[in-house]
């Protein structure tokens, strides 16, 4: 029976290995790199990537974080390509090509085609003795660290290739000067995409706003907090720039026999915490947990009130 000491000790010889690959790549990236880039940057059309079997899923991966980081990208699988979708590669795009051997026959119609038409192709391969080095545009030869395991199934080589494609992708996201707010236009659904809603987003705004006036008695206060269900409403001057805030807390602090001839002015609480309408959510939120409030008035550069956010709207959308 086999010690199961032995799991560990292979995971670990694993792990060993592939990051020996991974720091292999640290002298990796040359003149070929840059041209690299260079190249997907100056794409008129899609960034095509295809690859067979275990290279074929990194080719996969890298399809997708480029085409969610900015750089419009797709996987060709090229069985398929082999019947019909080489239709789907123009001459204003840039190819690549991933493959452990850079012997792959069934990337073989991809090359050539691309060959024929003048379609630039960027190879990731482990052999620079290959077909595929050959005939790349631009050939990224991998370092030959061997795979972590004695039948040479794809392990390093595979990492390699992912980390690869990051750096690639990394490098775009910097060049493209893509920042969190793009992302998050191809990001809207799920947690992640709940991080770059805005607060105009999530703002309630028109009627739904609380308002009144300084002038206004506390009777009309009282009317205006309870129809909007907020627990608290801004205080404007006559041209409807804001003045103050009054909540809960406040009509507890200053209640006595004459609480209802008050006005707005006389009860407010001057220079609320305010937000406006382009903070992220989860920065609003940050700023009402800090200060243990649940509501902020949104205000436009005149400093009137465009909207409200509620903390319960917040949590609602998944900002947390």
């Amino acid at each position: 029976m086999q010690d199961k000491k032995s799991y560990v000790i292979s995971a670990i010889n694993t792990i060993k290995i592939e990051i020996d690959g991974l720091k292999s790549l640290l002298d990796f990236f040359g003149e070929n790199y840059i041209k690299a880039v260079d190249l997907i940057l100056n794409c008129k059309g899609r960034v095509i990537v295809s690859g067979m079997g275990k290279s074929g899923h990194i080719a996969n991966k890298i399809a997708a974080t480029f085409a969610s980081t900015g750089t419009p990208s797709f996987f060709i699988h090229p069985s398929e390509a082999s019947h019909g979708d080489l239709g789907m590669i123009t001459q204003d795009d840039v190819v690549i090509l991933l493959s452990n051997s850079g012997e792959t026959k069934e990337l073989k119609d991809i090359i050539y085609f691309c060959k024929r038409f003048e379609i630039p192709t960027i190879g990731i391969i482990r052999r620079a003795k290959s077909e595929l080095a050959k005939m790349s545009t631009i050939p990224l030869i991998l370092p030959e660290i061997p795979e972590a395991n004695h039948i040479n199934a794809p392990t390093t080589s595979t990492t390699m290739m992912l980390a690869l494609g990051d750096a690639l992708a990394v490098s775009l996201i910097d060049a493209h000067g893509f920042n969190s707010e793009k992302f998050g236009i191809f990001h809207p659904g799920g947690k992640l995409g709940s991080h770059f809603l805005k607060v105009e987003n999530l703002m309630r705004v028109g009627e739904q706003i609380p308002l009144v006036k300084a002038t206004q008695k506390m009777s009309e206060v009282l009317r205006e907090m309870t129809s909007k269900h907020l627990g608290c409403t801004g205080v404007v001057d006559d041209e409807e720039k804001l003045l103050g805030i009054i909540t809960d807390g406040d009509l507890r602090r200053h209640i006595d026999q004459k609480f209802l001839d008050h006005t707005a002015i006389e009860i407010m609480t001057k220079n609320p915490i305010t937000t406006s309408a382009d903070t992220l959510a989860v920065e609003a939120i940050a700023v009402m947990n800090k200060k243990s409030i649940t509501s902020l008035l949104v205000l436009d550069e005149e400093k009137k009130a465009i909207g409200i956010l509620h903390l319960h709207d917040c949590l609602r959308s998944g900002v947390v």
